[in-house]
């Protein structure tokens, strides 16, 4: 399906976070068009924004996953978390596009200055939970870390039924989770785009069977919907699971495999693709609570220039797909 001009007018006239994509994946721009694009994201908007954030020790907000002084507050007895700290703003950056020439020296700092919350252990080592460690991972191929010890860290922590869940390592689940089996091979694969390293495909690929065996969307004791999060799209989606942001996930593994659409996403595609206006949007849900450095799209029930990029070029590859 062709997509209506003047919903591709209103995608590029966006942020150049957002507008490089569009420009990339939607209107098929020439790379020297999307990439220029893309290069203003270090000056301008929200790129240019975050990036004036940073603490002079390479951190966001003094901390390394929550603000520093958080846990002795008042905030920390609020619905939600703060979205502003390091590695948020990291993996942020990193997904706007930003190049990591921008912030050169910043690994070598966090290096120094920086400790987990979690057992003030360092900060390029990782920590405990997956989602955590996945989103470390890949900001520290992007930044050029050395992360090897905490890339063995996947394989070793999948759990027998392929994926992964951040509840495992307290003891407390030893099913997988949606959210953090997603959020696991997403870094996996944003790690093995930057690296070229191949020795975590593996576990990606396992994962990958974890989601679609239940076809994005069900349980596999009951074959009842995971959890009304499948069908509530959110930008920015943090860390929670949703049949859009796993589409796009397995958009981006099936570019770099050379691999076409699995037909065990076919319900998944259907979901999305019912949610779509007809004017050719996607409306943003709830987001999630939590302190954030400012906005970077639409209020709830409002059209979502973010979802929408991303639901348009998950059909377009479907469809071209099949």
């Amino acid at each position: 399906m062709a997509m209506d001009p003047n919903v591709l007018d209103w995608l590029l006239d966006s942020d150049p976070a957002l507008r490089w994509q569009v420009q990339r994946d939607l209107e098929g721009a020439t790379p020297e068009a999307w990439k220029s694009t893309r290069a203003r994201v270090a000056t301008e908007g929200f790129g240019a924004r975050l990036l004036s954030a940073q603490d002079t020790d390479g951190q966001w907000a003094g901390g390394a996953y929550f603000p520093a002084g958080f846990f002795d507050s008042p905030e920390a007895n609020n619905p939600g978390q703060p979205w502003i700290a390091t590695t948020r703003s990291l993996k942020d950056l990193r997904e706007w596009g930003l190049d990591a020439s921008k912030i050169a020296g910043t690994a070598e700092k966090l290096a120094a200055n920086s400790r987990w919350d979690y057992d003030d252990l360092p900060y390029w080592g990782g920590e405990v939970d997956v989602c955590i460690n996945s989103f470390t991972l890949a900001n520290g191929a992007w930044l050029g870390a050395d992360v090897t010890q905490l890339a063995l860290w996947f394989p070793a922590h999948r759990l027998g039924d392929g994926g992964w869940n951040c509840e495992a390592e307290e003891g407390n689940s030893t099913c997988s989770s949606f959210h953090s089996t997603l959020n696991a091979i997403r870094g996996i694969l944003a790690y093995e785009k930057i690296t070229g390293d191949t020795n975590l495909q593996d576990a990606r690929r396992r994962g990958e069977e974890y989601l679609l065996d239940r076809q994005l969307l069900y349980r596999a004791t009951t074959g009842e919907p995971v959890g009304e999060f499948v069908t509530q799209f959110v930008y920015p989606n943090r860390y929670r699971y949703s049949a859009l942001a796993a589409l796009d996930h397995f958009r981006d593994a099936a570019l770099l495999d050379g691999t076409a659409p699995d037909p065990r996403l076919a319900e998944a595609v259907d979901v999305v693709r019912a949610a779509r206006r007809s004017d050719g949007k996607w409306v943003q849900a709830a987001p999630l609570t939590g302190r954030t450095w400012f906005d970077v799209d639409a209020q709830e029930g409002e059209p979502s220039r973010w979802l929408t990029m991303i639901g348009s070029r998950v059909l377009d590859w479907w469809d071209e797909g099949y």
